[in-house]
Order: structure tokens, then sequence, then C-alpha cells
């Protein structure tokens, strides 16, 4: 007999997906870093950034993070005076055992995404999830982040959100 996971929201509301006109600059390549300008810096707003994380999957379910209103947009802060990227997001219960995973998956997508420059600051919106100061402050210790990078099975749950693939 196979046992199956137990999830923690079984029957999540579905939305259709917002379609934003925006270029995505491409900021993976090493020439991008060595000589980016203030011009190419100005290019990154909200909606790219929006852009790159719209399409990372729950970890528990078949949906995207915008489909299921995790992320949005409006919650979105990029301050290029000051070089920092805020990003606020939803959980969709309120003891979402998934947030600390759906916040580090948001961070590598975006490190992996955007020049260093940025500082990443995720959030998880007040009143959304039981423990957003706990888990808010998780996902923002560089020690933990780096300590959970280092697990191989906690980096392969991460890299099959960020493909699309659900991880359980």
């Amino acid at each position: 007999m196979e046992l199956q996971p137990v999830l923690v929201n079984p029957t999540p509301v579905v939305h259709a997906g917002q379609r934003l006109q925006q270029r995505i600059v491409d900021w993976s390549k090493a020439s991008q870093y060595s000589h980016r300008s203030s011009e190419d810096l100005d290019k990154i707003d909200a909606n790219e950034v929006f852009e790159h994380i719209k399409d990372i999957s729950d970890p528990e379910h078949p949906f995207s993070l915008e489909q299921l209103r995790v992320v949005n947009a409006k919650y979105l802060l990029v301050s290029k005076v000051i070089f920092r990227i805020q990003v606020t997001f939803s959980p969709t219960v309120p003891h979402c055992s998934m947030a600390t995973l759906i916040g580090l998956s948001i961070r590598v997508k975006l490190l992996r995404a955007l020049p260093r420059c940025f500082k990443l600051d995720i959030l998880v919106r007040p009143g959304y999830h039981s423990s957003h100061e706990a888990v808010t402050k998780q996902i923002n210790d560089k020690e933990r982040v780096a300590a959970a990078l280092e697990n191989t099975n906690l980096l392969q749950k991460v890299d099959s959100c960020l493909d699309g693939k659900t991880a359980l």
C-alpha cells in the first residue's frame, strides 16, 4: 500500500494568469555583469521581477504561484536608488507548511535571474500566515539560506519548483 502525502491545502483556488507586456533582461550573461550600465538597471522594475517569479510552481500543486495568487505584482517594490527589491507573498492558508520553501524558491529564482547588486527582502504578507514574522526572518537570514542551499534534497525541491514541477 502506497502512502499519499497529506496536503496542507487540498483544494486551492486557482486564478487565470496576468499577461504583462514587459521585456525581460537576461542578467545571467557574464558580459552584462561586467558591462552593466545604469540604463540596464533602469529596466528592472516590479513587472520584470514579477515575470521572473510568477511561473514558480507551488510545492504541493501543479499550479504556479501566480495562479494561486501567492505572488502579485502589486506587492513588489524595486528601489534602484538603494538597490533593493522587496517581494511580499501571500501563502494560500494561514498554517502553510510550505511557506519557507516558497520564500526560498523566490529568493533563489531572483538570485539567479537578477544582478547581484540588488539586496533581496522576501516577506510573508502579514495576516496571511500564522507565523509570518518567523518565516520572514528565516528566509532573509543569510546563514540559514546558505545552509538550506547546501542540503541536496532541499535544493532539488527548490529546483523542481523553479522548473515548473511540483516538489511532492
